[in-house]
């Protein structure tokens, strides 16, 4: 008797895979349960942009017949997964989540596409995001906003919105979003799944539309520690296309992550937990921290002292290189095109008029303002030494230390609009994970529980050294495997 396509939809990815490699189960029931399962949910959840089912459906099918023939490609081969819509997908509908962009189908695939598809993947779909992943609650999608599968009246987080609730409400085994300042730790917080920001230069971003190239970075999203560190070592590595892509060779991600966290030093940075956060959320990171000290691992006070610089900093380079990036979205090569202009400096300013969101907009022009004649010395270049400094704090923290633990965000999932008028309060919520960027350091988001008060998830965020994605992955599964998996999130 077939399995139902519910429990279909709630395996892990390894377990789907090797459902598949075992014939238990077809790639294409596993397909078709997910494709049955956005039909079923994703009226109310909003977390696709573009389904392909049809490619899917040819995908699962060759996956089939490899696996009849014993040549599965890998552990993936034949798993259903979804990609935020901000990677290039050829002859798929690719947006960035804005309107600028609409209708435009890539000639070509993203390296981290490529490679999932190499190893057999089923990507079913495109998910939503903020506008140019410029957002923390993916209310700046231009096409609508994506709901949390816990609460649907709360945010999923932004920018890579879609990617988490799309995971956490059993549509996709795993998913890929970017995090430019947290975009996939924080909506992994809040949706209860894990999320991983590996280091700067460990993924291609060959085919990502670029918000701010020295902080963006691709990342899995899971429902288990295992099954991203699976993702993560499948698109990792060197990518020629890509000029900022490490040469280092990938870590075995896998091979250390049952090795407990016994004689592991985890630094708790005082800054993190001298006030501003939420009583729930408090009462929770510090629980996981006892768990790890029950668990053998030695809890060290360190200082992070510039991380209260972070924002600011951090809002003045990605708005400067986000105005330099978006540039291009004048309506002459791609996307939207005014129509009816009267000359070529009215077509540009009547394109982006309309096809840009308010919140491109304002950061285009504080980038711009930050970087024109008479401000660069005072802004930009002041907050690139700050980026310095905050790099520093964290160097000087691994002398004591193997991973930085602490909270992802202040809060659980705030509800929908409940912070569209006041940006300030919005960038806010990356207060904790921007620092991670500015260092180009590997930060992931573990769930840690549910918050007392309104049952909503919690996430633990760890930071490690550069490249040390395996240690970050250790003490994940440590956690995960000491507390236990979450309930589903209730049917939407």
């Amino acid at each position: 008797m077939s399995t139902p396509a519910k429990e279909l939809c709630r395996l892990g990815l390894r377990e789907a895979g090797a459902g598949v490699a075992a014939k238990a189960i077809s790639s294409s029931e596993l397909v078709e349960a997910s494709l049955a399962r956005i039909q079923a949910t994703d009226g109310k959840l909003g977390a696709f942009l573009a389904v392909s089912a049809d490619r899917a459906r040819a995908a699962a099918k060759a996956a089939d017949a490899r696996a009849a023939r014993g040549e599965r490609r890998s552990e993936l081969d034949g798993v259903p997964v979804a990609v935020k819509d901000i990677f290039v997908t050829k002859g798929v509908p690719t947006t960035a989540g804005s309107r600028i962009l609409e209708g435009y189908l890539p000639p070509y695939d993203a390296t981290v596409v490529e490679r999932l598809e190499a190893a057999g993947a089923v990507i079913v779909g495109k998910l939503n995001m903020d506008e140019f992943a410029m957002g923390s609650s993916n209310e700046n999608s231009a096409y609508r906003p994506c709901h949390n599968p816990w609460d649907l009246s709360r945010t999923p987080g932004g920018s890579s919105g879609g990617s988490a609730a799309s995971v956490a409400a059993g549509q996709v085994h795993a998913s890929l979003g970017t995090d430019t300042g947290g975009s996939i730790r924080e909506p992994a917080a809040f949706c209860g799944v894990v999320g991983v920001k590996p280091t700067y230069g460990r993924v291609s971003r060959y085919g990502v539309v670029a918000f701010a190239s020295s902080l963006d970075q691709v990342g899995p999203l899971a429902r288990e520690v295992g099954d991203a560190a699976l993702v993560l070592r499948t698109i990792a590595g060197h990518d020629p296309r890509d000029m900022t892509s490490s040469t280092r060779p990938v870590d075995d991600y896998l091979g250390p992550l049952e090795e407990g966290a016994r004689g592991l030093r985890v630094g708790v940075p005082r800054e993190w937990l001298s006030g501003g956060l939420d009583p729930g959320v408090e009462a929770a990171i510090r629980a996981a921290l006892d768990t790890y000290r029950r668990l053998g691992a030695t809890l060290v006070d360190v200082s992070l002292p510039h991380s209260k610089y972070g924002i600011g900093a951090y809002y003045l380079i990605a708005p400067a290189e986000a105005s330099s990036n978006l540039a291009r979205y004048d309506g002459v090569r791609f996307g939207l095109r005014a129509e009816g202009a009267k000359g070529l400096k009215e077509m540009y300013a009547e394109s982006r008029e309309r096809g840009l969101g308010a919140e491109p907009k304002r950061r285009i022009m504080l980038g711009t303002y930050a970087l024109s004649s008479g401000y660069y010395d005072a802004y930009y270049l002041r907050a690139q030494k700050v980026r310095t400094l905050i790099r520093r704090d964290f160097d000087e923290a691994f002398r004591a230390c193997d991973v930085i633990a602490g909270p992802v965000t202040p809060s659980v999932a705030f509800r929908l609009g409940e912070r569209t008028g006041d940006p300030l309060q919005m960038y806010l919520a990356d207060i904790f994970t921007i620092t991670c960027n500015l260092a180009a350091l590997p930060g992931l988001s573990v769930p840690c529980g549910l918050e007392a008060g309104s049952g909503l998830p919690v996430g633990l965020q760890l930071v490690g050294r550069p490249f040390d994605e395996a240690t970050l992955f250790r003490a994940a599964r440590a956690l995960e495997r000491e507390l236990g998996p979450l309930p589903a999130p209730p049917e939407p």
